[in-house]
């Protein structure tokens, strides 16, 4: 299997969006979990700590009562509501009516034996006669934070074995999501080359022998026939040439030279002329002599063909393609429909196609990009829908 830096750019994007989707939706399925696991064992623990304190209270309200039923009986004597530094206490009548109350708290819950809440627990617990009228006792003590800290502890650990074993998981089951699309990136890689490879000699055989014939020769309908044949092949060895450099991108070795931009410019002007006179497109120049740049030719002959392959493909029947160049500047426009301010932020992703009854395969304005960045040209298009489209690129 090819290594993941020789695969392609944007199979590497789509992986790498499948990756992070993947992961969002693990994590957060683990968070869910790790929160449900904490939820259960906060109460699990809760609970066990009011078990380990209703020992405790029921000795207090033990106390209570045998000091409640001391009060009651010599109540012309004493008078005075026990107490007890360690609790604190409340009485209610049958109709959970306050006789009386030391509580922080009075939000009571006679429904429940013992629970905890503001920090306090409560105890309820019904003494075996009415004494001084109550049919409920309420014993409160503060929460004890030390199994709090013990809680947070245990969590932490568990929360941090689960993590890791779910990592672990999420590890292998990420390889299983994966595994389908880098065997369909690694055929599809495989599929490109092997099909540009075979298309070398024959696209070359025709696009040679076209070339050769001299058409001025030729009766008109056999020359619209090899004008026909001089189209097709010639898009196919623009295709050619496009699959050959995404395929080969990171195995070319620039040879950078000082090129005639004025002479190079012209050159790529009439190799798509056939292609322009099939839509009746004229060509407007205004090319400044002797304009120099240093780059690979092959590099910057792909820039150029690829922006005008896209000006004449998104044309309009009989439009024009003004093609210009200055010291430190091209420009390229054309008469078609132009694009929304959407369309020209997709501009520059691989596979993206806005109009897909013309052909192609969206890869043209991807290997401008790449080039463009090899180069730190600076590559800025301008459209409005139904006027056309300008680039302009910089140097």
């Amino acid at each position: 299997m090819l290594a993941l830096k020789d695969l392609d750019i944007d199979l590497i994007r789509s992986e790498k969006k499948t990756l992070i989707r993947f992961s969002l939706l693990y994590l957060s399925l683990c968070c869910i979990i790790l929160l449900f696991i904490g939820y259960i064992f906060y109460f699990f623990q809760k609970d066990l700590m009011l078990e380990k304190q209703r020992i405790k209270l029921q000795d207090y309200s033990s106390d209570f009562i045998y000091r409640l039923k001391d009060l009651h009986i010599n109540f012309d004597k004493y008078k005075y509501y026990p107490r007890d530094e360690r609790y604190k206490s409340a009485i209610y009548d049958s109709s959970k009516k306050k006789i009386f109350s030391t509580l922080d708290s009075n939000d009571i819950k006679f429904n429940k034996v013992i629970y905890l809440t503001n920090d306090k627990i409560h105890y309820i617990t019904q003494p075996e006669s009415y004494y001084l009228g109550a049919k409920y006792i309420v014993i409160e003590i503060p929460e004890d934070k030390s199994w709090l800290e013990k809680l947070e502890k245990t969590l932490t650990f568990i929360n941090a074995v689960v993590f890791l074993f779910m990592l672990f998981i999420g590890y292998f089951l990420l390889n299983i999501v994966l595994k389908p699309m880098k065997q369909s990136m690694y055929i599809l890689d495989r599929f490109i080359k092997d099909t540009t490879h075979e298309l070398n000699t024959p696209v070359s055989t025709i696009v040679t022998n076209i070339e050769m014939i001299k058409q001025y020769k030729l009766e008109e309908k056999l020359k619209n026939k090899i004008n026909r044949i001089d189209i097709g092949a010639k898009t196919i060895s623009n295709i050619y040439d496009d699959l050959t450099y995404l395929t080969l991108n990171n195995k070319i070795i620039s040879r950078n030279e000082d090129i005639n931009l004025s002479v190079l410019l012209e050159q790529r002007v009439e190799f798509f002329s056939t292609l322009a006179q099939a839509k009746k497109i004229d060509f407007v120049l205004n090319i400044s002599d002797n304009i120099y740049i240093n780059m690979d030719k092959k590099k910057l002959s792909k820039l150029i063909d690829n922006l005008l392959s896209n000006a004449i493909k998104y044309n309009k029947i009989k439009g024009l393609i003004n093609v210009s160049l200055e010291e430190g500047c091209f420009k390229i426009e054309d008469s078609g429909q132009g694009m929304s301010q959407e369309q020209l932020k997709k501009l520059f992703i691989r596979y993206t196609r806005f109009d897909k009854s013309v052909g192609g395969f969206g890869i043209g304005l991807s290997i401008v990009s790449l080039i463009a960045k090899e180069y730190k040209l600076k590559v800025d298009f301008s459209s409005k829908l139904k006027e056309g489209t300008k680039v302009e690129v910089k140097w």
